[in-house]
């Protein structure tokens, strides 16, 4: 691993990723071997076992990808590939990946009116907010929403060229559920109910709100009209152009 916006070989195809995929998830890496208690006058470097989490190497790839952020860099799909593949040789990479899922979609609140909206128009609000988000961090679409209040599907996208095992896939997993959540208002809950790694012609997650926050407009469940209206996006499940 060396300094992103020094590192030219290894890189593949064009700089579209933006900086911030990397950073997130280095970070998650290194906070999950953090210590989760430390007595006052302990040192970990002496008493812990040095996790790469820990490492100094990532310590100064953070920086730098911080430094890329800041300045707007993009990185290659190859540059990330490699980084979400250190990531899948851990025991906790599912739980790695959906964290970094949930940070990249951010922590901006929708307007408090958009929360009164009918679900089905609520439903609509995460379609449009998911679509350009991923957009903007992997500067390219990744698939396409299929006909039903929340279902994202999609062929060959990088998560899959990252770790054919599947591990990858759940970022969009994370994502999803974050996106959901706060623009519908409660707790959702996002499947990835079809995996190309496991052997699915296609990859495909579906997500729904399972309990509203206090105050939120009531729900009116999944009738006829929400399929149609489901459908404003639809189309052949799409790749990502990698």
């Amino acid at each position: 691993m060396s300094d992103s916006s020094a590192a030219t070989s290894g890189s593949e195809g064009p700089r579209r990723v933006q900086a911030v995929v990397a950073l997130r998830v280095l970070e998650v890496m290194r906070d999950r071997d953090l210590p989760v208690e430390l007595l006052e006058d302990e040192d970990p470097t002496r008493t812990i076992p040095r996790r790469f989490g820990l490492s100094d190497v990532v310590e100064r790839q953070i920086r730098a990808y911080q430094e890329d952020v800041r300045r707007r860099v993009k990185l290659s799909d190859g540059e990330v590939r490699d980084l979400l593949r250190l990531v899948i040789r851990r025991p906790d990479g599912p739980e790695v990946m959906h964290e970094v899922g949930r940070l990249l979609a951010g922590r901006e609140r929708p307007a408090p009116w958009v929360r009164m909206l009918p679900q089905r128009l609520r439903y609509r609000a995460a379609r449009s907010t998911a679509r350009k988000q991923l957009r903007r961090l992997f500067g390219r679409p990744i698939g396409g929403f299929a006909v039903a209040p929340f279902a994202i599907e999609g062929r060959a996208l990088m998560f899959i060229e990252s770790d054919p095992g599947g591990d990858a896939c759940y970022i969009l997993s994370g994502f999803c559920q974050e996106i959901l959540g706060r623009v519908l208002g409660g707790t959702a809950e996002v499947r990835h109910t079809r995996c190309q790694a496991l052997g699915d012609e296609l990859c495909r997650w579906e997500g729904a709100l399972v309990e509203p926050a206090a105050g939120v407009a009531a729900g009116e469940g999944r009738g006829s009209e929400d399929v149609a209206r489901g459908s404003e996006d639809a189309g052949n499940p799409g790749t990502d152009g990698g």
